[in-house]
C-alpha cells in the first residue's frame, strides 16, 4: 500500500528549514527511520533550488512524498519550467553542488514537466530490501 502525504511551502528561506521537518515527521510516521538523513539531505537540496531557482515571484513549491514497500518517492513541484542539471563547481566556490548530492545519494533523480507550469524535480531511494522507482 503506498502511502502519500504532500504540503505546500512560501518561497522563502525558512520553508527549506519547514521542508526538512515535514519529511522528517512523514518518514518518522511511516516507520522509516533508516533513510530519514539521506531523504532530508535530498529534500533539502531540492527545496533550496526550488527558493533560489525555481519559483516565480508570488509563489512557492510543492513537497510530496510517496512510500511503498520498495522505494520511497520525494518530488518537489515548482512554477518555473528551467531544468537543473548538475554543475561542476570548483573548489572554492561555495554553491553548485546540490544536485551532485542528490546524484551520489539517490538511487534515481529526474525532471518531468508540471501541467499547467513548471516542473517536478524527482528523488528515489530503496527501502530496505526494495527496488528504486
Amino acid at each position: 500500500m503506498t502511502k502519500t502525504t504532500q504540503r505546500f511551502f512560501e518561497s522563502r528561506p525558512e520553508s527549506v528549514a519547514e521542508a526538512r521537518t515535514f519529511t522528517a515527521e512523514a518518514l518518522t510516521s511511516w516507520g522509516l527511520l533508516d533513510q530519514g538523513d539521506d531523504v532530508r539531505l535530498r529534500v533539502s537540496e531540492l527545496a533550496t533550488n526550488g527558493v533560489l531557482h525555481g519559483t516565480a515571484p508570488g509563489r512557492g513549491f510543492l513537497v510530496k512524498l510517496d512510500a511503498d514497500d520498495e522505494a520511497v518517492r520525494l518530488e518537489v513541484h515548482d512554477s518555473r519550467s528551467r531544468r537543473p542539471h548538475p554543475r561542476r563547481p570548483d573548489d572554492t566556490d561555495t554553491a553548485g553542488r546540490g544536485l551532485l548530492l542528490v546524484t551520489a545519494l539517490a538511487d534515481g533523480w529526474g525532471v518531468e514537466d508540471r501541467t499547467p507550469l513548471g516542473k517536478i524535480v524527482w528523488s528515489s531511494f530503496k527501502a530496505p530490501g526494495g527496488t528504486a522507482a
